[in-house]
């Protein structure tokens, strides 16, 4: 008697011989590049109102009164200011990272460390991206093989050595004023001896927070992935969404941090401060942090402060604030632990002050 013919659907398939899933590294791509596009559609809704908020800002103000309407326009026009010069940092930050030679900047530093910070001192005259945008180019900086010491004193060079820095600092002010020359010379040295101070800490792993140490070490293992021009782009879009995800929402939180301080702190009371010579430049180094300006326009903003504070004072606003604000310690908190920041505020503070009460003294 003959055997019926099992059903078709009722036979199990052996083992394996279905449809394989996708490798998790093509899910992972997928993945970033989706994250991606949702953002990219997402940052494009914040910034669009925000864009039309700034043009026609007395006008979407008017409903509001006293510190709520101050506190709005205050913290939109430091995300508007700085907004720029994040995204450039970023875009140099993907250059540098995924379509240069990877040893391309570290084989032309100088191999001993000291020469090599100093020379990175003066890589900001090569991108002139302000504070806001040094952030993300530091952390790519990192990426590519630079130490933490290193990337410490680009960082905090780079801002004050920029060459729009320097070209609007010496409007302001002019070519000789002791403003000019205290600005660019303090500037180098504190950058310089943060760096070698760092360059000596046993473990500088400890000062980069865990998120950005496991960024690195992801970014080691899969250096690059892809060195077709298809792969670089896959790569590029990844890094942008990755970088825009860390310094967009630390920008809004600084700037809304800046337009709060604002809003509170009467500035009445740090005028009231400039004439003396060591208390006048606690002020101004205050007033740099709260209003956290970018480093290519502050110098017109402090200028009208001249009359009332002391040069040294000058100095010292122009010398701390593209360095540490509350917008900056926002961005920094990215990459760095708490712990760190508050070193590197208190480190950086008390030599801009020497550096302002000096000037005070001399001039």
């Amino acid at each position: 008697m003959s055997q019926p013919e099992p059903d078709r659907d009722s036979v199990a398939l052996p083992a394996g011989s279905g449809p394989e899933p996708p490798p998790p590294e093509q899910v992972r791509r997928a993945e970033a590049l989706a994250r991606t596009a949702v953002f990219l559609v997402l940052a494009a809704v914040v910034l669009v109102p925000v864009l039309i908020f700034r043009a026609f800002m007395p006008s979407a103000t008017a409903g509001l009164e006293g510190a709520a309407q101050d506190f709005f326009t205050l913290a939109v026009s430091v995300v508007i200011e700085s907004v720029p010069f994040v995204f450039l940092g970023i875009l140099i930050s993907i250059v540098v990272q995924v379509w240069l030679p990877q040893d391309l900047l570290l084989r032309r530093l100088p191999s001993r460390p000291a020469l090599r910070r100093l020379t990175l001192s003066f890589l900001g005259i090569l991108m002139p991206v302000c504070e806001c945008g040094n952030v993300p180019l530091a952390r790519g900086l990192v990426f590519n093989g630079l130490t933490v010491a290193e990337a410490m004193t680009f960082l905090f060079a780079a801002p004050i050595l920029n060459p729009i820095t320097i070209v609007t600092t010496g409007q302001a002010f002019g070519w000789d004023s002791p403003v000019l020359a205290a600005r660019v010379a303090g500037g180098f040295l504190i950058a310089n001896l943060v760096g070698w101070l760092y360059a000596r800490h046993p473990r500088p792993e400890e000062l980069l927070t865990p998120g950005f140490q496991a960024a690195c070490a992801a970014d080691s293992r899969h250096h690059r992935d892809g060195h077709g021009r298809e792969g670089r782009v896959r790569r590029s879009l990844e890094l942008f969404a990755h970088e825009t995800n860390a310094m967009m929402p630390a920008l809004v939180i600084g700037a809304a941090l800046a337009g709060l301080v604002q809003v509170f702190v009467s500035r009445d009371a740090l005028v009231a401060l400039g004439g003396d010579v060591i208390w006048s430049v606690l002020a101004l180094m205050a007033l740099a942090f709260i209003v956290a300006l970018c480093s290519n326009v502050d110098a017109f903003f402090i200028l009208s402060f001249g009359s009332t504070f002391m040069p040294g004072a000058i100095a010292s606003f122009l010398v701390f604030g593209p360095m540490i604000d509350v917008k900056m310690l926002a961005l920094l908190r990215t990459t760095f632990t708490a712990k760190t920041l508050a070193a590197l505020t208190l480190l950086i503070g008390g030599c801009a002050a020497v550096l302002g009460w000096a000037v005070n003294l001399v001039v």
